[in-house]
Parts: structure tokens; sequence; C-alpha cells
């Protein structure tokens, strides 16, 4: 028998360990957008995702005597948390299964909450495999993370909640989609009152097992996905969720890791909370759908699903946002090498910040630069090719050149034995926009510049490390440049770092 999930999504018990999460507006985004965004902040659950919700209404409604066996989890994530606490709840014993992988404040989360930790496998895959394997072995029940009609109408409460906190009509809600209960449980219910309302959901160009199975008319298992945003690596969508997708949802925007990082560094500036990546997929979804249809004056939601954030992604992010913004462009430029052309070259760039330097001398005709520079948007950044080769430059656009911008902008150097009277100094100087241009036209045109390395952090001092072309006969004048500038300075020629890798 079909499920009525209006009448299981009104009855659902979710409330003893959920909260009706604020639907909140995105001031900045919302301008931006020229639409009115609301986020609705699951991040703020006790385990910081929506995931109790579906677990615990599950769980819940066991008969008492298969609940006092204990259920069992596979998860590396925040279906985990989710299970964990709902089996605190309620008083019984749970075990969770999870890759040998996973990170250890993952594993601790759940050890918080008094359930078993059994880690096991490499992937996902092998610690599903266990788990039903210790199904059998204990008779415990299997609290499944999306493909379960009381897992998937405890998530649809959500819905339930945003009709109530939304007075004014809603264009679309944007929803992102790994195994697909999320978005089946709030479809189901959106649809049936108000069908008008346009259901979207939000994957990653890399785990598009929902994209690909609506398209084909059946599940489509991936052979692989990618892992940046984990909460939604699923190869393989339930077979419920994809009957209700199938039926309720409009359509799926894909988007890729740069647009996710931005769409983090979007919440963050109006929240001040911060996202992980699949929590923030709705968001870069609406960013996406806006940019596609030119739509205006709309009101949107989207579902802020996690932030059960590793720390030691944020480095990752952070220089990525810019990226997906399109406001920042890394390009590659070649020019004469040749004392003065290395600062002609910052003068074309004007009065627009620059993120990066990346240099090293390696022919004595021309030299490649490596440069990072703030721009508005992708036109800024078409134009500013077109302007560096008119002035009779090689450029070219590295901003969508995935192997530039993971690997090679920090490879940029090497031993450059031809380089002769090389010194190397490291500078500090007060970050503000303009200021390298000037410690620039602080030098002598007589130093030539034989490498050079600079990356804005967002920190209050600028930091270079400037590798120059010093006759011993002119030490006594570059002594004097250092009094001048101001600057605080440490002369590196001598490091070790310096001599096995770069001198």
């Amino acid at each position: 028998m079909t499920p009525d999930y209006l009448e299981k999504i009104l009855t659902a018990q979710v409330y003893d360990v959920a909260i009706e999460s604020p639907l909140e507006l995105a001031p900045n985004l919302s301008a931006r957008m020229k639409n009115r965004l609301m986020i609705k902040r699951e991040d703020m659950q006790s385990v910081f995702s929506f995931k109790l919700r579906g677990a615990y209404n599950k769980m819940v409604r066991l008969p008492g005597e298969v609940l006092a066996r204990g259920v069992i989890a596979a998860s590396a994530g925040n279906h985990a948390q989710g299970v964990a606490l709902a089996a605190q709840k309620l008083g019984v014993p749970a075990t969770i299964v999870m890759p040998a992988t996973t990170p250890a404040i993952k594993v601790q989360a759940v050890l918080a909450r008094g359930a078993q930790a059994v880690l096991f496998g490499d992937t996902y895959d092998e610690a599903y495999a266990h788990a039903m394997q210790l199904v059998q072995e204990r008779h415990l029940t299997f609290v499944h993370p999306y493909d379960d009609p009381d897992v998937i109408a405890g998530q649809g409460t959500i819905a339930m909640e945003i009709l109530r906190q939304q007075s004014q009509p809603i264009h679309a809600i944007f929803v992102p989609v790994g195994g697909g209960g999320l978005i089946a449980g709030i479809a189901a219910y959106i649809k049936r009152l108000y069908p008008g309302i346009r259901i979207i959901g939000v994957e990653p160009v890399d785990a598009d097992a929902m994209s690909r199975s609506l398209q084909a008319g059946s599940r489509v298992k991936l052979d692989q996905v990618g892992l940046f945003a984990d909460g939604v690596a699923v190869k393989l969508v339930g077979e419920e969720t994809f009957r209700l997708c199938k039926a309720f949802v409009d359509e799926i925007v894909l988007v890729n890791n740069d647009e996710i990082c931005a769409a983090i560094k979007d919440v963050f500036e109006d929240t001040r909370s911060i996202l992980e990546p699949a929590g923030a997929l709705a968001v870069a979804g609406a960013k996406s759908y806006v940019e596609r249809e030119k739509i205006a004056g709309k009101t949107l939601v989207a579902i802020a699903s996690g932030a059960n954030m590793n720390f030691d992604r944020l480095r990752y992010i952070a220089e990525r946002a810019e990226l997906g913004e399109k406001r920042e462009a890394i390009l590659a430029v070649t020019i004469p090498e040749k004392p003065g052309s290395f600062k002609r070259f910052c003068s074309i760039l004007g009065a627009r910040n620059i993120t990066e330097f990346n240099y090293r001398f390696s022919d004595p005709a021309e030299a490649h630069v490596f440069v990072g520079v703030q721009v508005h948007n992708r036109q800024e950044t078409l134009g500013l090719l077109d302007e560096l080769r008119r002035n009779g430059l090689k450029a070219l656009d590295f901003t969508d050149n995935e192997m530039g911008k993971l690997h090679v902008r920090h490879m940029v150097g090497g031993h450059a034995p031809q380089v002769e009277n090389e010194i190397l100094y490291r500078f500090e100087f007060p970050e503000r926009p303009g200021a390298l241009m000037q410690f620039l036209n602080s030098m002598s045109h007589n130093w030539n510049i034989s490498l050079f390395h600079y990356r804005n952090h967002g920190t209050d001092y600028g930091r270079v490390l400037i590798g120059m072309q010093v006759p011993e006969s002119e030490m006594a004048e570059f002594s004097s440049f250092l009094a001048q500038l101001g600057h605080r300075h440490w002369a590196e020629t001598d490091n070790p770092a310096y001599r096995l890798f770069l001198g």
C-alpha cells in the first residue's frame, strides 16, 4: 500500500529531539540575487543537521520489544549522530558502523551520545555490508539513512514548518540531494498542498545520482562519487525516494565545488555560521538557478542542511570561495625578462587587488608569472585578458584550470643556477589595496626581480618573498633602500629552505 505522506508527516514525532528551526532572511545574499532568499536553519539542530528528525521518527515507532534489542546504522556523518541521539533519548542501545577512515571528531561525537562505534572498511559500502551482517547476527533493527517511509516523513516535517513560517508566496524551495530522503519528504508535503511551488534538488556535479536517475527514468548507480560534499556522496539513491522524486521534484540543479565554497562564504557573511559543503548545496543551487532564469523579486527557500564541518577543510574553502563567485581570476602571463617589466605588468593590472603572485626566473628572455587578481565578475576577467594582450603580453586564463588551481600555484619555483648575485628577502607591509604596487614603486629599477611570491590571506599584513639580483658593488645602496623602506624585513639568503629548493 502506498503511504499517505501528508498524514505521515502531520503525525510524525520529531519534536522530542528536534527544534522548529528558524527560517531566516539572508539580507546580503538577497540584495545581490535581487530575490528574497530565506534560509531554513537545520544547522541549528542539536546534532547540527536535519538527520535526527527521520532517525527519531523511525525509532520511536518501533515496537517496544524490537527497540529494546537495539538499533544499528551505517554512516560516517550526520545520520550516525542522529541515530545516536535518538537512541540516547529512547534509552536503547545503538551501534554505528563507520568506515575506518572516519575523522576522529565524528567518531567521538557518536561515542559521546552513548552509542557503540564499530570501525570497518574504507568506504561506506563496506561499512553498510558489515552493518547488515550484524543485523542478522545480533537481531538488531537497521535504521536506513533515507530509504524508509518513516525516515522520509520525519524529514518532511521541515516542509510543514516552512509553510507555517513563510506567509509570502514561495517561488521555489531548494533542497540538497544525497540518497533523496530530505527532498522526498519535502516534495511530497509541499506538492500535496501547494503544487505551484517549485521543488528543486541540488547535487554536486560529481555526485549526481538522482539527476542521472531522473533523466534515465530508473535508478542509476554511479561508479564513484566526489567526496567534498560527503554528506550527499551517494552512489545509488533509494527506491522509495526515487519514486517520490520522479512524481514531485521539478528539476535537479548541479553545482561544482567552487560554487559550494562560495555559498559557504555567502552564508557565513549573512549568519556568521559555517555550513558543511553538503549543507551549503541548496544556497549554491539557488544562486545558479537565479543566474540561469534571470528571475527577480521572488521568494526562495534554501535548506541549510548541516554544519558538521571538518576544520581542516576551511583553508581550501576560503581559497576556492572567490573563484566560485567569479571574484578572483587566476592568470598565467608571460612578460619580458628585463628590469622594469615586472613593475609595468603591475601597472597594467591597475588598482585591482592582487591576491597572489608566483614567479621564478627560468629563462633569460621571458618570465612566466602566475597571478591572482580580484575582479567583480567574469566579464571583468575577460576585459583584463584583452587589456594584457593589447599591451603585448601573452596571457592565459587558468580560473577554471583544476590542476593550476590545486597544484601548479604552489609549485612555481625551482633552482635557477644561472641567476647571478641573487639575494633573498622576506617583507611585511600593511595589507591594503595598492600596497603591493606602492612597495614595487619604492624599489630601484636596476635590480632585477628573479623570484616573487605573494598570497593575500586576508590578514593585517601582506607577506612577500622576493629574490633580487643585486651586485656586490650595490649592496650599500640596497642597505639604504631597506632603511628607507620602513617595512619589516628579514634576510633569507642563507635559509636552508632557499638553498635546497630555490637557490
